[in-house]
């Protein structure tokens, strides 16, 4: 399954939570009789803080989150801390439900620090289940064991709106001639070679501007900057070396001519509408497109070839609705919610259908992009029932 980021947070949280909310609930037995003995209870929580992996901060609040002992840190203990009233801070919003018995709070700024912090909080509960207070351990994020797996980058169409302001003024602006448009064969081409030949595996072309900035292979760690001076000249590939095409890349690389062709036409293809920023990364196939109203488009690059400009110009007359359009995502998740209640043959019908290019009846008052975003939420409500009774 993949390692989305939203799963890799609950993958920690939850290897966190095994690892301290017992230990904590056995603690908190030991320190009942002692809750109003300061001097007892901090040197119960100086062993404490011995015993327990990793932690910065071990300290014992009251019902109402006052602090009862002082804070015990590896230092000693902080007696400037007691009397704290920490009913406001991020970890005790969980406060209000008695049922909770351990809470591990969503990482949040520590207040002295300033530092990505976690706490763990435990209810100390008397013999009759009443609330007493809480044991509360502070973590620095830094210090706490993480998982060795990264996320991976979701690889679905996505859009993200740029500056109000320039999209407000889109239609008062038109493209100025860069010195890279005069020579964009040219440019396209050193890259290309730069790519298929000589072991640049991510590049980012900014059109307005005249630069490209390049990653290889051989030191994937540092980016380098051609101004339009340098790609203007033909020798600028013998400063790199000779690289068989990237053995990890997933995309053709009879397809980087493909796709740098289009990023030349959508370019040129309108004076007020035109691609401003683009880059591909071969590794992990995505295509980035930043237009001149500075929305900001990721997209696997098998899709980016597939859809051709008609679905990032359209017509002459709507052009901005495709490549500019403010999409309202949760008014399209309602309509996703209403036309999956269609039932699975129904909703396989629309999916046929938008996948030959087909505009279904019922979302021709919608532009392209809505479409694709409908396409690809029904078609993650579909893949839900997969080998199941829908047989997709």
């Amino acid at each position: 399954m993949p390692h989305t980021l939203q799963r890799s947070i609950e993958h920690q949280r939850a290897r966190l939570i095994d690892l301290l909310h017992e230990k904590l609930k056995n603690y908190t037995v030991q320190l009942i009789p002692n809750l109003h003995q300061r001097d007892i209870l901090d040197q119960q929580l100086r062993e404490i803080f011995q015993s327990i992996d990793y932690c910065k901060y071990v300290y014992v609040l009251d019902a109402n989150a006052v602090q009862l002992s002082s804070t015990l840190n590896r230092f000693g203990a902080d007696t400037s801390a007691y009397q704290r009233d920490r009913s406001t801070r991020p970890y005790m919003q969980h406060r209000s439900d008695e049922s909770c018995d351990f809470n591990l709070s969503e990482v949040y700024i520590s207040q002295n620090k300033k530092r990505p912090s976690l706490t763990a909080i435990q209810t100390i509960r008397g013999e009759n289940g009443e609330r007493l207070g809480f044991l509360g351990v502070d973590y620095d994020l830094r210090e706490l064991p993480h998982s060795d797996v990264i996320y991976e980058e979701p690889s679905q169409w996505r859009q993200i709106k740029g500056d109000p302001a320039i999209r407000q003024g889109l239609f008062a602006q038109e493209r100025v001639e860069s010195l890279m448009d005069q020579k964009i064969d040219h440019v396209l081409s050193v890259i290309e070679a730069l790519v298929v030949d000589q072991g640049v595996y991510h590049f980012q072309i900014h059109f307005s501007s005249s630069r490209v900035t390049l990653w290889h292979v051989d030191n994937p760690y540092v980016y380098r900057i051609l101004t339009m001076a340098e790609l203007a000249d033909s020798n600028i590939c013998l400063a790199y070396p000779r690289r068989a095409y990237f053995e990890r890349a997933i995309v053709p690389h009879l397809d980087i001519k493909k796709v740098l062709k289009q990023f030349k036409a959508l370019r040129f293809a309108d004076e007020t509408i035109y691609l401003r920023v683009a880059s591909l990364n071969i590794v992990n196939g995505q295509v980035d497109l930043n237009f001149s109203c500075d929305g900001t488009h990721y997209i696997d690059n098998r899709e980016f070839l597939a859809k051709g400009l008609e679905f990032w110009l359209g017509n002459q007359s709507n052009q901005s609705s495709n490549t500019c359009v403010d999409i309202d995502y949760a008014a399209l998740d309602k309509v996703v919610d209403e036309l999956a209640k269609y039932g699975c043959m129904k909703v396989n019908q629309l999916l046929g259908q938008l996948e030959r290019d087909e505009v279904p009846e019922v979302l021709k008052a919608y532009s392209a992009p809505e479409r694709d975003y409908i396409y690809q939420e029904l078609k993650s409500v579909m893949e839900v029932y997969e080998g199941g009774v829908c047989g997709i």
